[in-house]
């Protein structure tokens, strides 16, 4: 800025700013200068944070907080993908973004405007845009698988079956690029654009290898995810015939993985049918997909957990490694594995970065605050029991803890949690909104609960 002598002169960018220090440097000739005032204005949606977390480990309250933090500094108008850098809404970053902030505000408008906008970006080839909205064309196939995933999510969490049956046409479209790509041995193939995974540093500029010059197992499982999604869409959409034709074509892949990509003696899944790299990002998907035997998928996950051979995931794609620890029933490891959020914090971060590299390039991405999502559904255990989120699932996962407090913000109402655990048994009292029944799950069993107090004594 270059103050041209006068007084009471204002000055200010064009554009949001992102910070976290101010420094002034300045240089006056002939005349003085004085700053009458320095200040920044917040801007962000207006998201409130309804649900709540609390437990007997204070680390939790400030990594809740930390996510929180970076979650609503990148929600504007769209979701964007970091603070400071691209300022975008990408599909990858706004699954855990979206999924995260709608858990804990309950205010659904911007997960439902970005499914919409990345409907709207789709190219002629049927596939999404990476990023939308956008002036220049980026396509991440593997993002628009997870565009599917976003579709699903939004079915379970809201009750807007029209919502759902606008978007099916663009699932089916995606789904059909993908199965144009499958070769002789059902595995895809040779796949165009750019197929990030993750910033692995084994994964060139994030890609996984096969993705683009021969067989890639973790996109190719990833396409399963996504066909499994759509399965349950069209089933829940009443259209049983293209549900059937998905759920084969998940099937004859899984059975692909199985038989080409499967090491019999390391027990894990390769990188790509030659067997040479392995991570934990193809084995994750091998239990999220049940390609691995449901009664075999706790003996992968603890190689996944202690095997350090293995190309490690980044803070982003951890999501779905906490997401596999649900799924083969071993939630209760989530708390110990969050010792790379522990270490920002104590570096004094107040938002979680792009990644958990030395040189984060980015210190406010919301794709890191999987935390906040995370200890509402995993932790507390608190998931839909069926589409439009008309029942409810609460299956704790204390690892650890001995005492869980939480607020869920369900569209009927809030739902408070207040359980202590003693050994094996636990007891407290959950409350559900009017109208609102589900289960309780602990130790094998299922106890029913209905709208308003259920007091939990188990066993």
């Amino acid at each position: 800025f270059k103050p041209d002598g006068g007084e009471s002169r204002l000055f200010r960018p064009t554009w949001i700013r992102a910070f976290r220090y101010i420094q002034l440097d300045i240089r006056t000739a002939d005349e003085p200068l004085l700053i009458n005032s320095l200040h920044n204005r917040f801007t962000a949606y207006p998201l409130q944070e309804k649900g709540r977390f609390d437990s007997d480990d204070a680390s939790l309250k400030a990594i809740w907080d930390a996510s929180w933090r970076a979650l609503h500094l990148c929600a504007r108008e769209t979701f964007f993908s970091d603070a400071y850098y691209e300022q975008m809404q990408y599909i990858g970053d706004t699954r855990v973004q979206g999924l995260a902030s709608l858990v804990v505000s309950g205010d659904d408008a911007l997960f439902r405007n970005a499914l919409r906008q990345f409907d709207e970006s789709r190219a002629p080839n049927g596939l999404t845009q990476s990023r939308y909205p956008a002036r220049e064309l980026q396509i991440i196939p593997t993002y628009s698988l997870l565009y599917i995933a976003m579709v699903h999510d939004y079915m379970m969490l809201r009750d807007d079956p029209d919502f759902i049956r606008e978007l099916a046409p663009g699932v089916e479209s995606v789904l059909a690029w993908f199965e144009s790509h499958i070769d002789e041995t059902g595995l895809l193939a040779n796949l165009d654009w750019w197929n990030f995974c993750d910033w692995s540093p084994q994964y060139l500029v994030g890609m996984p290898p096969g993705a683009e010059d021969g067989r890639s197992t973790l996109i190719t499982l990833q396409y399963i995810y996504a066909l499994q999604k759509a399965t349950d869409i069209f089933t829940f959409l009443g259209e049983k015939g293209q549900a059937d034709i998905f759920k084969l074509q998940a099937d004859r892949s899984r059975h692909a993985v199985r038989l080409h990509c499967r090491d019999e003696q390391k027990g894990l899944y390769a990188e790509t049918p030659e067997k040479k790299q392995f991570s934990q990002h193809s084995n994750i998907f091998a239990i999220l997909t049940d390609t691995h035997p449901a009664e075999e998928q706790k003996q992968l996950m603890r190689k996944i957990l202690d095997d350090r051979s293995l190309i490690r995931t980044t803070l982003y794609f951890k999501f779905y490694l906490f997401e596999a620890l649900q799924h083969c029933g071993m939630g209760d490891a989530y708390i110990e594995q969050l010792d790379p959020w522990r270490k920002f914090i104590n570096l004094g971060l107040t938002t979680f970065p792009e990644d958990d590299s030395e040189k984060p390039r980015s210190d406010c991405h919301p794709w890191s605050s999987s935390p906040c999502y995370h200890l509402l559904t995993l932790t507390a255990g608190v998931r839909p029991a069926e589409p439009g989120f008309k029942s409810v699932r609460i299956a704790p996962n204390f690892g650890p803890l001995q005492h869980i407090q939480a607020v869920y913000p369900h569209p009927k109402g809030d739902i408070t949690i207040k359980l202590n655990k003693d050994g094996d048994a636990v007891q407290g009292d959950i409350v559900l909104p009017p109208d609102l029944s589900g289960v309780f799950e602990w130790g094998g069993e299922t106890t029913p609960l209905h709208s308003g107090q259920n007091s939990i004594r188990l066993p």
